[in-house]
């Protein structure tokens, strides 16, 4: 099982509002918890950095940035992401989007709350009565009841609280379960350095990484970026116990350190699979049937990756779960053990 530890941790920031474009107080919260653990932290914008002894040995990376919302004028609440992003409108070329455009009716009724982002300070709370694309905007908009009064550029979380059952850890996991992973590495012994960023969902958290590589990296700068990885249904995130990448939409990954994932879950027993072979297979029988293909997945690491001219590579470990983007996405316990028995493997390498 999980340590107790752990599923502490895990309970404790998942509470904590981390809204995509206001994720301030939410790394107020991590340097607490980071520092109890033995990790030196430096805030950058965008960036909180925890480093050990030896801080060059692994890198891993995770985004902070959670789903929500924003006040966006009286009454009206718009998707962080997209205001984060400074986009006016939906394109359906990610896998976020192609999601969000089917899946307004899941947050019916889904209670929220308003918090001051620097602080976190508790504004008020309310519920979701209506979810919809907006034929003007091409938007995705929100009416809640509750929160009326509230100044346009409020950020809105959703309530979340950390759930187990039928060994499966359920809530809006993306990314405070990686977050806890590599926070919970300190706690462990880890000496290398955790990179925590914000704003990944709205695309920019790839920028705020590149900059500290700029000015502080050395000349090899491998690097793991973990997150979630989604997947239908409870039976197709449970086919594999991990997820590996040799590319995403942007770059190819590091070939060298994708091998050795793959090597430490052939050592370890686990089972994996490769993301980008998934979807291509998946796209091709869409594309037999006369159906769209879908996108093969945008990461941080290849946005960096294509961005850095080399400065930076690496590869991706994720966990597959389901309900990605909602309240209810949940991962696998299993899964998450052996992620972190990975993550404690290549921190030895």
């Amino acid at each position: 099982m999980l340590n107790s530890d752990f599923i502490d941790l895990l309970k404790t920031i998942i509470r904590q509002p981390s809204v995509v474009g206001a994720e301030h107080s939410f790394f107020r919260v991590l340097q607490r918890e980071l520092e109890e653990r033995g990790a030196h932290v430096t805030w950058y914008e965008g960036l909180l950095v925890a480093q050990g002894s030896k801080p060059f040995s692994t890198m891993f990376s995770a985004h902070i940035d959670r789903h929500g919302l924003v006040c966006t004028g009286p009454n009206e609440f718009q998707y962080a992401a997209f205001i984060a992003g400074n986009r006016t409108d939906l394109l359906n070329n990610s896998v976020s989007e192609e999601l969000m455009t089917k899946i307004t009716e899941r947050f019916q009724n889904e209670p929220v709350y308003a918090y001051e982002p620097w602080s976190g300070a508790y504004r008020g709370g309310g519920v979701i009565k209506n979810a919809y694309i907006c034929e003007f905007r091409n938007n995705l908009i929100f009416e809640i009841d509750g929160l009326e009064g509230l100044v346009a550029g409020t950020p809105v979380a959703f309530k979340d609280k950390l759930k187990i059952d039928d060994n499966r850890l359920t809530g809006q996991l993306d990314n405070v379960l990686c977050t806890a992973a590599l926070v919970h590495m300190f706690a462990n012994g880890f000496q290398g350095t955790a990179f925590f960023t914000a704003q990944e969902e709205a695309g920019k958290s790839w920028r705020y990484l590149l900059e500290w590589f700029r000015r502080f990296g050395g000349s090899t700068n491998r690097l793991f970026v973990v997150d979630t990885s989604p997947f239908p249904d409870v039976a197709a995130a449970n086919s594999q116990q991990l997820v590996l990448r040799y590319k995403d939409a942007n770059a190819s990954f590091n070939e060298e350190a994708t091998k050795m994932v793959e090597q430490l879950c052939i050592n370890e027993s686990i089972s994996y699979l490769f993301k980008d072979k998934y979807m291509e297979q998946t796209n091709a029988e869409l594309v037999a049937q006369g159906e769209e293909p879908k996108s093969i997945g945008s990461t941080e690491l290849g946005r960096i990756i294509a961005a850095s001219n080399g400065l930076v590579d690496g590869t991706t470990i994720q966990i597959p779960s389901t309900g990605y983007h909602t309240m209810q996405e949940s991962a696998a316990i299993e899964s998450v053990e052996k992620f972190l028995s990975v993550l404690t493997a290549l921190s030895k390498e």
